[in-house]
């Protein structure tokens, strides 16, 4: 909801967990062929399976060379992690997303979560190994209600977030602490709150790498702290005006830490209040709007973009 790419330089985020997720299931076979077997499902059906060498995690055969050997790196990093884990018999893996995987709604980051508790390691340092980021959506993929998420170096800093007075933003140290608080999130309004997907996933490795290796820190303290004023007061927010303000102010803010316009530029006679996202220009859109959802719903879909959520329909 709040703090894309500024809760990677320490910035207070809200999160929400999505009813959309994945699953996992992992059986341990009679046979030892030395072979690990992964198949993966989607709404529609299967859409990517391979069988891999369970020793050195090379693949054997597959149906998707790029997806096998991402596949084959993450679970590398799990071996480096917990030596043990494949261990014994042939093993075989499925999953099964709820959404389609090019929404960006967390396809590998709930896959991180669910192999990291099957291993028995830790999913901050697995995500470290393998996708990189903040760690924001490894809390959400095991979260039941929203979320305060920043990366800090003690708790108390976190604690101080939730207080009527300012924080003063920790920066982060080189290796800092994922911190996760509930939030007391759930806004009279929702019934004007809708998620728009526009059509292009975005890759979020690689925005990650793009902001770090321009951004800096001393730069961006200011706006660090009024995107971590933000997240505090959204929850607090009596009216769609209230809160659709807030939103526009996040973008504003965020906008000029990347160096991108903000999404409302793009759809100028929309009746309300738009909100990136996770990684801008592609992915899923925030719309707050007086429209109620059969409005909001037609409104997208003359502009090319059939697949809107409601809130209710969306957050747990």
């Amino acid at each position: 909801m709040t703090g894309e790419y500024l809760v990677l330089k320490g910035a207070l985020a809200l999160a929400l967990p999505l009813k959309l997720g994945q699953s996992l299931e992992i059986k341990q076979l009679e046979t030892n062929n030395n072979q690990l077997y992964w198949e993966a499902w989607r709404p529609e059906g299967k859409w990517f399976s391979v069988t891999l060498n369970r020793e050195n995690l090379v693949n054997f055969s597959t149906d998707d060379p790029d997806k096998a050997n991402r596949l084959s790196q993450i679970l590398l990093a799990i071996k480096q992690l917990n030596p043990k884990a494949f261990e014994g018999n042939d093993l075989d893996f499925s999953t099964r997303l709820d959404f389609d995987p090019n929404w960006g709604l967390g396809s590998s980051s709930t896959l991180i979560a669910n192999l990291a508790r099957w291993a028995n390691v830790n999913p901050y340092k697995l995500l470290k190994l393998t996708f990189g980021g903040s760690g924001y959506d490894i809390a959400c993929a095991t979260a039941e209600q929203p979320i305060y998420y920043q990366l800090v170096n003690n708790r108390s800093a976190l604690r101080q977030a939730q207080g009527p007075q300012p924080m003063k933003v920790v920066e982060p140290v080189e290796t800092p602490t994922p911190m996760v608080e509930p939030a007391d999130f759930d806004p009279s309004f929702t019934e004007h709150l809708f998620f728009v997907y526009q059509g292009q996933k975005q890759s979020s490795s690689k925005e990650i790498k793009a902001f770090l290796e321009k951004a800096n820190p001393a730069d961006l303290q200011k706006d660090i702290e009024a995107v971590s004023d933000i997240s505090r007061s959204i929850p607090k927010c009596q009216n769609l005006d209230e809160f659709g303000l807030l939103m526009q102010c996040h973008e504003r803010i965020i906008a000029r830490c990347i160096g991108q316009e903000p999404v409302q530029k793009r759809f100028p006679d929309f009746e309300g209040v738009l909100k990136s996202l996770g990684a801008w220009g592609g992915d899923f859109i925030l719309a707050a709007t007086e429209w109620n959802e059969n409005q909001a719903k037609d409104y997208f879909k003359k502009k090319g973009l059939g697949v809107v959520f409601s809130y209710q329909d969306m957050v747990i």
